[in-house]
């Protein structure tokens, strides 16, 4: 298996369990928040399909400028748009994977903002870091937001309490 069969083996993964834990959202809580200081469910969700935006930069180019390109934070109006955004992103992603070469999974990939080099690390760290880890995290909260909205959670690695095993 070269690295990046392995890299899109895990985010199939990840994205395939993201997926069943934002289709839990009632789509009359995309408004709710837990506290004052939390994202909104729907604002949480929308930040989820936000991580899976930055594997296509990572993978078809070997560098990002912010300022060029002008950032706008993703907003799901509703869940269907949620999720039809979710899948669009995911197999664009698993496209731009796909088409990456394993040498240039450790190649440099640099972040440029304000006309300065951000940071510049292997292409397989910023994925990791980016997009990977962000995910799961994210995926983390919004499940406990699914907890406190009582709609049954699904399992990430496993079973959950919900699932009745």
């Amino acid at each position: 298996m070269t690295r990046i069969d392995f890299l899109l083996t895990e985010f199939v993964h990840e994205t395939d369990v993201a997926r069943k834990h934002l289709a839990r959202l009632p789509a009359d809580q995309f408004d709710w928040r837990p506290h004052a200081k939390s994202f909104t469910a729907g604002q949480l969700a929308s930040h989820i399909v936000d991580c899976i935006r930055w594997v296509g930069p990572t993978f078809s180019a070997n560098e990002l400028d912010m300022d060029a390109r002008g950032y706008t934070p993703f907003v799901a109006a509703s869940a269907a748009a949620l999720l039809e955004a979710f899948d669009r992103e995911v197999a664009g992603a698993r496209q731009a994977m796909a088409s990456t070469s394993d040498t240039n999974a450790t190649d440099l990939w640099r972040l440029r903002m304000r006309g300065k080099v951000w940071f510049e690390k292997p292409r397989e760290v910023v994925y990791r870091d980016m997009t990977l880890s962000h995910l799961v995290h994210h995926r983390g909260q919004f499940s406990v937001y699914l907890r406190l909205l009582d709609v049954p959670v699904p399992g990430s690695y496993g079973p959950t309490a919900d699932e009745g095993h």
